[in-house]
């Protein structure tokens, strides 16, 4: 080995190429910003400061977690940040939002000083009038806590390309039934294609003179393009919360998800109009049971008057097939019912070895070229 580097070096001579080895490779790059604990002198660590305590230490290591660096850390690399998403909500005071964070301050404080409410509460005899902690709940963390299960099913993904909306106005959608009983439709509850035969009584807060508008859309039915959607209804120029007195673009239809495509997600939006629109282009005939005039896309739909209106409400549920869905296709879509099922592949065995070794005694059960059923005792 020395005489061939020997001879290797001799020949670079010769040849005027000086020779380098594989360690010039290997030279340590200038760090791009000053490196981590650099200005510890670890020759005296006595001299250094002492945290004296926990909550000191956590607290100095939170703000120095706080500061920015040139560098990465492991969780950044694994788990980066996503980009930021458009807001396209309706704009929140932020005056209003300080004064109900000064009033539950308020509330707090007297709840604290008031002696039977204590004793009825470690008694457990407090009853809690669950009506008012929902209407508190709609008005302050329950917009975001619909906006979080809404990105969690992806409804932002399907319908806005990612742009996501705070549904600042409670939107109560019910489903009457023949038995006086009512369905309601929350945020990813089940509801049935019978139970959601008839049009929904659809109840949220309006001021007097505004006008709004209601959209029902199945991200999940359509039979031949993966990206479109079903328009299920569509009701424009609604003054206030009377849905009644609006323009009805697009008549209401029933649920139907075929079968075997699992659970569908039905989608009621509301949107808050600045002025009235002109929806003349989105007009479908009545009745409207073909499917390709109920194709839609709610994000080109939204592109084409965002100008003049703005999400504001949300609610939504999921659905699966039932028997209702076979008279929906058959009477009021005029078509065949399409049924997917999963085809499964033919159990796989290894070829038979002529003599098994560690196998059952079913083991020649798997090759037989009948499937009629054996006896004896396996």
């Amino acid at each position: 080995m020395a005489a061939f580097l020997r001879s290797a070096a001799h020949g670079g001579v010769r040849t005027g190429r000086p020779f380098a080895t594989a360690a010039a490779l290997c030279r340590r790059v200038a760090p791009l910003g000053p490196m981590p604990n650099k200005d510890v002198d670890v020759s005296n660590l006595e001299r250094l400061e002492k945290y004296r305590s926990f909550t000191r230490y956590f607290r100095l290591a939170e703000k120095e977690s706080r500061k920015p660096r040139w560098w990465k850390t492991y969780r950044q690399h694994t788990a980066p940040r996503p980009e930021p998403k458009t807001d396209i909500s309706l704009p929140r005071d932020k005056l209003l939002q300080a004064k109900e964070v000064k009033e539950r301050k308020k509330i707090l404080r007297e709840n604290r000083q008031n002696a039977e409410m204590e004793r009825a509460a470690r008694l457990l005899n407090m009853l809690i009038p669950l009506d008012e902690v929902r209407a508190e709940w709609e008005k302050t963390s329950g917009p975001f806590h619909k906006q979080r299960v809404a990105e969690h099913c992806g409804v932002f993904r399907d319908l806005f390309k990612g742009a996501t909306f705070t549904p600042w106005v409670s939107l109560t959608v019910e489903y009457s039934q023949d038995d006086e009983h009512l369905v309601p439709v929350y945020y990813g509850n089940v509801v049935t294609p019978s139970e959601a035969a008839s049009p929904p009584a659809v109840c949220y807060e309006a001021d007097k003179g505004s006008l709004w508008t209601l959209l029902l859309t199945n991200p999940d039915g359509h039979l031949r393009q993966a990206d479109s959607e079903y328009l299920h209804w569509l009701v424009t120029n609604i003054p206030g919360n009377d849905i009644k007195s609006g323009k009805e673009i697009c008549h209401y239809l029933p649920p139907f998800p075929a079968m075997g495509t699992g659970y569908h997600r039905f989608i009621f939006l509301l949107f808050k109009q600045d002025c009235p629109i002109d929806f003349s282009e989105d007009v479908r005939p009545v009745p409207c049971h073909s499917l390709k005039m109920r194709t839609f896309s709610t994000f080109d739909f939204y592109r084409k008057h965002e100008d003049a209106m703005t999400p504001a409400g949300l609610a939504f549920f999921q659905c699966q097939w039932d028997s209702s869905v076979t008279w929906v296709f058959h009477q009021l879509l005029n078509m065949r019912e399409p049924v997917f099922e999963f085809v499964r592949p033919p159990v796989y065995h290894p070829p038979q070895v002529k003599f098994p070794r560690h196998q059952p005694l079913r083991y020649l059960d798997r090759y037989r070229d009948t499937k009629e059923p054996t006896y004896g005792i396996y």
